[in-house]
């Protein structure tokens, strides 16, 4: 098994993301939430999966291993295929997946494209107290994610469009985690 690749990234795409390790192009399929961060990025390591059908070897890349982890999760409910958990983590973050099924909303679940009301249900019903007791940190970590939403929604009141912002805010929780909404907020409107 493939657990990581590192490497130059020398192709990158929304979906997929190639990366050299000393001259061998490794294809990886990503969700918008790993090519997002790694995008500004010219290398750097990738966690991997590797998904065997009838018909394909086809190889994942995940930017950091919670990511995985939930990939793996939404991969073992029945009717959730590879490219299913895939558009799952394009369409929300993994923190958000984590707390829609831990909270059982459904109706968040159902947003993402290819998830029914039944898989919605399905997903909750096998993964509410696994990921629950897994991710107790995440779900712990509201006040964190609060904080977070409040920037964003002060940065949107101030005119910058939500992908602006969202960008801007990454940044700056990188670099100060721990920051207060003020400094948060100080800090997205210079990487303006």
């Amino acid at each position: 098994m493939i657990a990581f690749v590192r490497g130059k990234f020398a192709r990158k795409s929304p979906a997929v993301i190639v990366v050299d390790v000393n001259g061998v192009g490794y294809e990886l399929q990503v969700s918008l939430n790993t090519y997002s961060a790694v995008a500004d990025m010219a290398e750097g390591q990738l966690f991997t999966y590797l998904h065997i059908t009838e018909n394909a070897h086809v190889l994942y890349g995940f930017f950091e291993m919670a990511e995985k982890e939930l990939f793996l999760n939404l991969i073992s409910v029945s009717g959730v295929g590879a490219s299913t958990a895939r558009m799952m983590l394009s369409g929300m973050k993994p923190e958000e997946i984590v707390r829609a099924i831990v909270q059982g909303n459904a109706r968040q679940l159902e947003a993402i494209k290819g998830i029914g009301k039944k898989t919605a249900e399905r997903l909750i019903l096998e993964l509410r107290d696994k990921l629950g007791k897994q991710n107790l940190d995440t779900v712990m970590n509201q006040p964190l994610l609060a904080v977070e939403q409040d920037a964003l929604y002060a940065l949107m009141a101030l005119g910058i469009a939500k992908p602006a912002a969202e960008t801007a805010l990454k940044k700056v929780l990188k670099i100060s985690p721990d920051a207060t909404l003020e400094e948060i907020i100080k800090q997205s409107l210079k990487q303006m």
